[in-house]
């Protein structure tokens, strides 16, 4: 919903302060101008992407309507679902798990919170690495290096969207002007004309740079902050996990598990102390 406001508030705000400056509307519609920037901004996407990428990229889109991808709701879920599980393993063993690590969706340790379980990639990475530990891993160090670099890995991957489309915006501005050359070409076939004729020509022709520069710094350069952001937001909520799966191997209680995760939990998104130890009473 923010991404659509913020659209509306740049495009609305341009076209409102040419009004006042008594500008034509008229002139600034050059669909030609459009299909030269916007086909060659598309052109360079293909040419610097392998498929997977552009699959990618697509996949990512929708993410600019949802707003945030985690809420506050979101990391509760996640704590209490650490707290269970640790609280099993610790009162009944490690094997008690091991049947619900090979089969989270049958499991109703994780059917009891579904916004986890629909998180598939955040199931998969927990349900490895403790399964890695009910298989006798108990080197706390060498299973946050292994993590670490599984998070990194995968930052990668869901940042390339962010990274493809901020490479698009950047060359839109160029892609602007070769759209202004071509049209001062066209007008130079056209030099013996008299000067209104030659003024609404040339004036066709920077509408090419206007608009380049326009919707790289008004509208796919944000779009690519925003998927940044999205890409930043995966990272943090998996290492909320990883701190719990830390904690846990290193033989804390599962209440201390679960505050060390809490803290890590972004600022904005953090359940007070006073909520998890309230729900975990009521649990």
């Amino acid at each position: 919903m923010l991404f659509l406001i913020g659209t509306i508030v740049v495009f609305g705000s341009v076209a409102a302060g040419y009004a006042m400056h008594n500008g034509n509307f008229a002139i600034l519609w050059q669909p030609s101008e459009f299909v030269i920037i916007l086909g060659a901004a598309l052109g360079t996407v293909i040419l610097g992407n392998p498929g997977f990428i552009i699959k990618r990229i697509l996949k990512c889109l929708k993410n600019l309507f949802k707003g945030t991808p985690y809420k506050k709701d979101d990391y509760i879920q996640l704590l209490m679902f650490l707290f269970n599980i640790c609280k099993l393993m610790k009162t009944k063993g490690m094997l008690a798990v091991e049947e619900a690590l090979d089969n989270p969706e049958g499991s109703e340790l994780f059917k009891d919170y579904p916004k986890f379980l629909a998180n598939h990639h955040a199931v998969d990475f927990f349900c490895d690495y403790m399964r890695m530990v009910t298989m006798g891993m108990d080197n706390h160090y060498q299973l946050e290096d292994l993590m670490d670099k599984e998070i990194e890995k995968h930052h990668h991957e869901v940042v390339t969207p962010a990274e493809s489309v901020n490479t698009m915006a950047d060359a839109l501005p160029a892609l602007g002007i070769v759209a202004a050359v071509l049209g001062v070409i066209m007008t130079m076939g056209s030099i013996t004309e008299p000067p209104e004729i030659l003024g609404g020509l040339i004036g066709a022709a920077l509408v090419g740079t206007f608009f380049g520069v326009l919707v790289s710094y008004g509208f796919f350069g944000p779009m690519a902050g925003l998927l940044n952001k999205f890409a930043d937001s995966e990272t943090e909520y998996y290492e909320v996990l990883k701190s719990a799966m830390i904690a846990h191997v290193q033989g804390n209680a599962p209440v201390i598990t679960v505050e060390v995760a809490r803290k890590i939990v972004p600022g904005h998104l953090r359940p007070s102390f006073q909520e998890i130890d309230k729900m975990i009473n009521g649990a």
